[in-house]
């Protein structure tokens, strides 16, 4: 009821406690949305970060990822605070670049304990001497 009696309408676009419609936006809410449920659709296969997992993904080691880390203050990839500040950011690019991330660590877990398996053959031969 409250929410029906501010909205406004701008040329096709509607904008609820607003007076003002931002650039860009069919529809803004001042103050935000409650929903139970919010269902995103991407275009695109390629938008989704499935191609973590091809031969072709180029990877960053550990370390050249502990020093992007050291110097930025972020991950590589995701925006810094200041840009999420200024920009803001879509939810299901975000989501993408979330789920990239956990795939990357997943590959580094992988290669980690292939590396753990090694070392105990290998310390297991050294016992045995």
């Amino acid at each position: 009821q409250g929410a029906a009696s501010s909205a406004a309408y701008f040329d096709g676009k509607v904008g609820i406690g607003t007076t003002n419609m931002p650039d860009g936006y069919l529809l803004f809410v001042k103050d935000g949305i409650l929903a139970e449920k919010v269902k995103s659709a991407m275009c695109c296969v390629g938008d989704w970060s499935d191609d973590v997992f091809y031969p072709t993904y180029d990877l960053m080691t550990l370390g050249e990822l502990e020093i992007y880390i050291a110097k930025n203050k972020h991950l590589p990839g995701v925006p810094s605070a200041e840009e999420v500040v200024k920009n803001g950011v879509e939810m299901v690019k975000m989501d993408a670049l979330l789920l990239r991330k956990i795939e990357e660590l997943t590959l580094y877990a992988i290669r980690q304990q292939k590396e753990i398996e090694q070392l105990k053959k290998e310390l297991k031969k050294i016992r045995k001497k």
